[in-house]
Formats: C-alpha cells, structure tokens, sequence
C-alpha cells in the first residue's frame, strides 16, 4: 500500500501481516520465521476446522425459527458502573475528546510541517483511528457512535441555535438511495488508502478531512442528522457494521420509542442499536446490553440492496489490500503495465485502481453465484437470487472482521507505535511536550511467529462465526432443523474456499 509505504520510516512500513510461508518475513520484521509445517498443511487443517464447526453447529443448534434469543445483561443496572455509564460527565469526556483529536488533526495537516513521519495526522489517521477504531468497534462496542465528532460538532451549533425541528432535516431522504452514498464515500476512501500515494501528504490529508466534514454537515443539514450518519456517512455505517459483531448493544423498550430506522427487532419488539431511538427514549427504557458475540448480526432480517454492497466493500477492499501487497498482483502489473504504460494515465495508480474496482465485482458475482446454488438446497428457485443474497449477506462481517484483524494487527502494534513520539511533536516543530519525542519505535514488540498464528486463530474462527450466522439465518427459513444444514452446504463450501484463500493470502511474500 503506497500510503503506509509513504507515511512512516522504512523500518516500521508494511508491517508483515502477510507472512511467508516456509520461510516466512514479516516487512518490517527482519526476522525470519520457518512455519513448522508446509501451508498447504495449515489451509489443510483450517478447512477442516471450519467443515468440523459445520457438524457441531448443525447437531446442537437447532431451534426452530423464531425461537432465537440470546442472554443479555443490562450494565445500566450494574450498581456503580451503570452510574458511571449513564453519567453525563463521562459521556462528554469522550465526545471532547473526539472534537479534540479532530481540531488537532486539522491543525497539525494544514499548519505542520508537511512530512507524513513528523507529521502526527498521517500515522493518526491511517493506523491508529483506522485500524484501531475498527478492532474496537467490534471487539468491545460501538464506541465510533459516543466519539463521532461530526456529530457531536453538529449537536453543539444545534442547541446553539436552539433548534426544535426534531431533525427533521430540510428535505426527505429518497428511499431509493438506501446506503449508497456511504458506498460512495467509502470506494472514495478505500482508493485513498490503497492507491492515491498523495494522501500520505498531511496537507492534502487536512483539505481530505474537511471536504468529507463538509459532505457530511451538509448531509446531516439536508436529510437530518441521524437519517444522514445511519446511510450517508460512510464510517458510522461501517463502524456500525461492525459493530453488530461487539459484545455490547444499545436498546430501547416501550412501544412508543421506535422509529422506522432500521434498527427494529421484530423478534423482541425493541429497537437496537439505534441511537435515534435510544436518546428520545425515557432514561428507565433504555438498556446498554452486555450479549455474547456475533448474534447482533443474527438478530436482523433481509437487509437494503445498498447495504449487501456495501458489505461486499468492506470484504473486498482489505482482501485487496493484501493481495497488493503480494508478490501475486506484481505480476499483475507486470502483464498489464504495456498496456496501460501508453496511456496518459499513472500506470501503475491506473491498474491498483481497476483491481481496486475489480475485486469488488468479482467478490459479489461469487457470493451470487453461491447463493444460487443455495437458493436451489433450500428449494427457493422462485426467489430472486439477490434476495438471497441479502439474507445471508451479514454472514460474511465475522470474515471480514478477521481478515482485518489477520492483515493489519502487527501494523497496528509495530507502526503504530509512531504515534508516541508524534504526542509530544505532533506539529514537527521540534518540541518534547511529554518528553516521548525521543522514543525508538520496538520493532520487537510482536514476534512474526505470534503474527501468524493470530492469523490462524482469527481467520478460522471468523469463519466459524459465520458458518454459525448462517445457521441461524437459514433456521428461520427452513420448516426444520435438518433442512437448514443441508441448505447451507453451499455456504459452507463458500466458508471453507474463504478459509483457504485468506490464509494463502497472509502467507504471500511481500512484494518489494
């Protein structure tokens, strides 16, 4: 990736999350890691892994549909820590601290030296807020929705100017847009990150941020705040996303609360993770819920045409990521740089760009293609296929989720280190606010071995989780428990050829 190649010095750029196999370097590491058996033996066994969770899946969950619940605790009713959570004070804290780190993030890309590796709002931003935000967002809760600072930025001239529109905004938000423009904005962001090697500058960085400030100020403006933050703004739909998959939700009860906002639970008529909802409810109706992981994305039905899209993104783009980072797609762009080379384009900008746009569409033209096949298991045929696909679609964010965890851990906890001197110079103009500008990166923070076999780990459960979600969507549609597994047996070959892709793909030598 040209933006992290760019951003950070050499001996903490392209952190190894793609290891290779028998040997295998981390970039970044200079060490060399020999995989104690051949690859194929480690793809060998995570199929198996995943076939095995099949089985077991199948013999012991078997509810029939509608019968789905989950345990939950409501940590607002927890003594001490439910203060502690309801209190306005702790809530604030964060969002200052969200319009904080954004004012500083403006001000170090548009009056800092303009250097990504003296500069503190490349490394924020592109490791630490990127990464980092996402692994939290599904780790531990939704945590983007407290901190958000375009919201909290645009709450705060709302009570200035002490308005009572209910936001309602200035116009309908059309019905057909679904998700798209977060689609949009997101393919824009992804291109920004993989291709486009000028956004390591921290000035153009800076003009990025507050173009994508002034999209979504005017979409909150236009549409109404939460209408624009549920389907226009690409990171509250992402983090939201995953989210789904945290541990932790926010719900409301009384039949009065619920908005049409997608966030509706027809199983136990509540509204979930919907925040909308949950500050217009009364303080007694409100729940913040500790659930065990995953079911959030079992709990929700067919969702738009825009929102499968833009899940099928989210998996594309950090497959794409690594597949860049491979020796693989240098021989990509070694077979088509004599044809894009006469043009009078950025050649090698022009093919990441197509594979940028290719692997999306390929991604979603397989998913469709099993789905198909599924569609003829479960004895659908009169169902559209997309339909399909939208039932199912959610499936795929555990996969997701570990691929990014797979692909960008040792980055995170090698390059991301970067930030400690940045916190005490974040301007580069030489100052030692907290006395860390001095710190040496540790390159020996985290091993490759360590990296790899949290791959491992990661990507077969991710894979599970989903074999699971499936399950669990398929029970509903089917009569009994015994046609829901064998339904899912395209599913399962899908999980099983994502298994052995994912880990062929952090097992690739870097290309160079």
């Amino acid at each position: 990736m040209s933006i992290r190649k760019l951003a950070l010095p050499a001996a903490t750029i392209g952190v190894a999350t793609a290891l290779a196999a028998s040997p295998v370097y981390a970039h970044g590491f200079g060490e060399r890691y020999d995989l104690p058996l051949p690859l194929n033996m480690f793809m060998i066994a995570a199929a198996a892994a995943v076939a095995a969770s099949f089985v077991v899946i199948g013999l012991f969950v078997n509810k029939q549909p509608g019968e789905f619940r989950y345990p939950t605790l409501n940590l607002f009713a927890v003594p001490a820590l439910g203060s502690v959570l309801r209190s306005k004070i702790f809530i604030c804290a964060f969002k200052l601290l969200g319009v904080a780190v954004f004012l500083l993030l403006i001000a170090t890309s548009l009056f800092g030296v303009n250097k990504p590796v003296e500069n503190f709002s490349p490394t924020f931003v592109w490791i630490i807020w990127w990464v980092g935000m996402g692994y939290i967002c599904a780790l531990l809760g939704n945590f983007w929705m407290l901190v958000n600072p375009w919201r909290t930025m645009y709450e705060w001239v709302e009570r200035f100017l002490a308005s009572d529109d209910e936001d309602k905004g200035l116009i309908a938000y059309p019905e057909g847009w679904g998700v798209w423009p977060a689609v949009i904005l997101f393919f824009i962001f992804a291109w920004l990150e993989n291709v486009y090697t000028g956004a390591q500058s921290p000035f153009k960085l800076g003009l990025f941020i507050l173009v994508y400030s002034a999209i979504t100020w005017a979409g909150m403006l236009v549409f109404g705040k939460h209408v624009w933050l549920r389907r226009g703004e690409a990171f509250t739909v992402l983090f939201s996303l995953f989210a789904r998959f945290s541990p932790t939700e926010i719900r409301t009860s009384g039949d009065d609360v619920c908005n049409p906002c997608d966030g509706c639970d027809a199983e136990t008529e509540s509204c979930v993770d919907c925040l909308e909802c949950f500050q217009i409810a009364e303080p007694d109706e409100r729940r913040f819920n500790l659930r065990p992981y995953a079911v959030g994305l079992a709990t929700r039905g067919i969702v738009s045409a825009s929102m499968a899209v833009f899940v099928i993104l989210t998996l594309a783009t950090v497959t794409f990521d690594g597949i860049s980072e491979t020796s693989a797609w240098l021989t990509v762009q070694d077979a088509l740089h004599p044809v894009i080379s006469p043009l009078p384009v950025d050649t090698f900008g022009t093919i990441d760009t197509l594979g940028l746009l290719v692997f999306p569409i390929l991604f979603l033209s397989v998913f469709l293609g099993f789905s198909w096949v599924l569609r003829l298991f479960e004895g659908t045929s009169d169902s559209p296929v997309f339909d399909v696909a939208k039932v199912f679609i959610l499936s795929l964010v555990p996969i997701a989720l570990a691929y990014n965890i797979a692909h960008f851990i040792a980055y995170l906890a090698i390059s991301g280190q970067g930030i400690i001197p940045l916190l005490s110079n974040p301007f580069g103009f030489g100052w030692d606010l907290f006395g860390t500008a001095g710190y040496l990166i540790n390159i020996n923070i985290i091993s490759v071995g360590f990296v790899w076999w949290v791959s491992i780990v990661a990507i077969v459960l991710g894979h599970i989780l989903s074999v699971y979600i499936a399950h669990i969507i398929s029970l509903r549609r089917m009569p009994t428990s015994a046609q829901a597994v064998k339904s899912q047996y395209p599913m399962l070959a899908l999980m099983i050829i994502y298994t052995a892709s994912s880990l062929w793909i952090i097992a690739q030598p870097i290309a160079s």
